[in-house]
């Protein structure tokens, strides 16, 4: 008996993050995306390269437009949709910068970006999905602008959908990387709306299946971006990295060498002079072994940037690596865009490893057929099922 096939589309797609989950599910056909691969406001269309990736791994080749500028009337022709297509899932990540707390500006400024939170809503309704997913900043749906978050599911309700939105830390369902992120879930109202909560109900992982060493250890050698990382930038960080103790170190171990001054920038010595380091300590930091990564952020291609070198090597953590630690299997491909950009596209994802439990989630809402908790694992990725233990019993397993 064949599987029947949902079709599902994803706006904003780019390399395929949250296309990927749904993709290697068997129930879904992924029949239409669409980016405008535009890094950042200040850098024009196709910069991000992002398409052509998303076409490799996915099989569609996205349309490069700008859904800010098309009416939601005008969705199914601008992605080629036949009229009568029904269309059952729409999958939905805006850009989540203008939501984060970590942009300074966004403390008192609304981004112009944040309205296509309200956009995707009207989108949903457009196409008459079934159900809407959507990733994105955990400030989304309790941070200064989550009035866009509260217009969008007002809109669902009042086109009879229920609405379901909560922050998450990834690490709870397998992510070996410190990532708290917003799920939002919107269902037509005959459905039961069920949440990665009730799926994961009764399980958890063990503390070691979250570590940066499983993730690394995990990576075949004949994997794309396995070595592909970008030298430094000078040869003073070079010498800095060199100098940050190994499996952790943080920059502020610099401070109590004797030639602290020669390795300090700066901002660092302002830093330390102020005694206010928040989170400035991952920067020029090393990953450690046997604890989850910090956030891995699209600025990941400079070890300045964040807490990305290498536990032990002198080097900024290659581009396999943070693939890795954002759950993509070691099966995708980069697809030759420029190397800084493959670490945005990293970076800017949503993690694969989690977008396949949202996949698994999204047939369980459509069809009533709960998964088993083995089946929600990502194939590829670092996670296996002997990592899956009933709440409370990780303590006997290791007794």
């Amino acid at each position: 008996m064949r599987t029947k096939k949902f079709a599902a589309v994803d706006l904003f797609s780019g390399a395929g993050g949250m296309s990927y989950g749904f993709h290697m599910h068997p129930a879904f056909r992924i029949v239409a995306a669409a980016d405008a691969e535009q890094g950042k406001p200040s850098t024009g269309r196709g910069r991000l390269q992002c398409n052509a990736t998303y076409a490799r791994n996915i099989g569609v080749k996205p349309v490069s437009v700008d859904l800010s500028a098309i009416a939601p009337m005008h969705l199914r022709s601008a992605l080629v949709l036949a009229d009568e297509a029904p269309v059952s899932v729409l999958l939905t990540c805006p850009p989540c910068t203008g939501f984060s707390r970590a942009v300074p500006e966004n403390h008192g400024r609304d981004d112009h970006r944040n309205s296509l939170v309200r956009r995707s809503a009207e989108f949903a309704v457009a196409l008459s999905v079934d159900l809407v997913v959507m990733e994105n900043a955990r400030e989304l749906i309790r941070g200064n602008f989550k009035s866009h978050y509260e217009w969008f599911a007002n809109h669902l309700q009042s086109h009879g959908y229920n609405v379901f939105g909560r922050a998450y830390m990834l690490s709870r369902f397998g992510l070996p990387q410190i990532r708290e992120r917003a799920i939002v879930l919107a269902a037509k109202q005959h459905l039961t709306l069920h949440t990665l909560d009730s799926m994961w109900d009764g399980w958890r992982l063990r503390d070691e299946a979250l570590t940066v060493r499983r993730a690394f250890d995990a990576i075949p050698p004949d994997a794309d971006g396995f070595r592909a990382f970008p030298d430094f930038s000078s040869e003073s960080v070079r010498q800095r990295i060199s100098a940050v103790p190994k499996d952790g170190g943080s920059w502020m171990d610099l401070l109590k060498r004797s030639d602290a001054e020669e390795l300090l920038t700066g901002s660092m010595r302002r830093i330390a002079a102020s005694n206010r380091f928040g989170s400035y300590p991952d920067v020029y930091g090393r990953m450690a072994w046997d604890k989850p990564a910090q956030t891995i952020k699209r600025e990941c291609s400079h070890v300045g940037n964040g807490r990305y070198a290498h536990p032990e090597q002198d080097r900024l953590c290659t581009v396999r690596e943070i693939a890795s630690l954002q759950g993509f299997p070691d099966s995708f491909a980069f697809n030759g865009a420029a190397l800084s950009n493959m670490y945005r596209h990293m970076g800017d994802a949503v993690p694969p490893l989690i977008s396949y439990q949202l996949a698994h989630l999204a047939h369980w809402i459509l069809t009533g057929e709960k998964p088993e908790i083995e089946e929600i694992l990502l194939p590829g990725t670092h996670l296996k099922s002997s990592d899956l233990v009933r709440c409370g019993q990780q303590e006997l397993f290791h007794g």
